[in-house]
């Protein structure tokens, strides 16, 4: 007999930035624990095929457009969620971007596009579920997709980095303010995973060679790696779990 606590019939979580990579990973692992799964993306192809996928291993799954960056989309997609799903028990901030450059030479609008997505987005997103929540009055759970770069020094990406980090903080502070509404507040830290946002790098001999033997598990990770965690955090299991950072990285923070 399955361990019920991880049991996630009847639940309905959300997953930013869940049409693809990481996203979708923790989306994956939701659906086959039993939760409702929606999806928020801003490609409508890959928000479709997410869909399809979720809704083979679920019967209830949804796909959103929507840009984190932006306040009055994020409103109108929860509101949208809420209209098909009725509530949300779990909200994944999950959606993030990239950009990197030398420190001295770094776009202005490069930087403000990272902030917007990565800490707007988690803002705006949180802001939206936790006031659901706390109305609802059944409390739940927040979710950061935070990033090694938020641990070590990330070179040409400190705009990414600065968000990474920032999101920790907000997720420590969240933990303790929203407590007391049976909210619990966590953050997920991944290490090198093979996705769109690393595709440059994969087969690069020269990165392999540098990073990957620092890897003590020898390879990169895969998105399907955040499905335990994420179905743990969304869980009953977790209910006393709260403020923490939990390293998904094949031990590369270690050596």
């Amino acid at each position: 007999m399955a361990f019920e606590p991880f049991d996630l019939t009847g639940k309905v979580a959300l997953v930013t930035g869940g049409n693809s990579g990481i996203g979708l990973g923790m989306a994956v692992g939701l659906a086959q624990a039993g939760a409702d799964v929606c999806v928020w993306g801003t490609n409508p192809d890959k928000n479709a095929a997410a869909e399809a996928e979720l809704l083979k291993i679920k019967g209830k799954a949804a796909a959103i457009r929507c840009d984190v960056s932006d306040e009055e989309q994020v409103e109108a997609a929860f509101a949208q969620t809420l209209e098909t799903f009725g509530k949300v028990d779990s909200c994944f901030a999950n959606a993030g971007a990239g950009g990197g450059a030398l420190f001295h030479e770094f776009p202005t609008e490069t930087w403000k596009r990272v902030m917007g997505i990565n800490l707007d987005g988690t803002f705006f997103t949180f802001r939206a579920a936790a006031r659901h929540m706390i109305e609802r009055g059944e409390g739940g759970r927040l979710i950061g997709t935070s990033s090694v770069s938020s641990i070590h020094g990330a070179a040409r990406n400190e705009a990414y980095a600065a968000t990474k980090g920032a999101m920790i903080a907000l997720v420590r502070s969240l933990s303790v303010e929203l407590a007391r509404h049976g909210i619990t507040a966590n953050s997920i830290i991944p290490g090198w995973i093979e996705t769109a946002m690393t595709a440059w790098n994969v087969g690069n001999e020269k990165f392999e060679d540098r990073v990957m033997r620092r890897v003590p598990v020898r390879r990169w990770g895969q998105p399907a790696d955040f499905a335990g965690i994420a179905v743990y955090l969304a869980s009953d299991a977790s209910s006393y779990q709260t403020g923490e950072e939990f390293v998904i990285d094949g031990g590369y923070t270690r050596f």
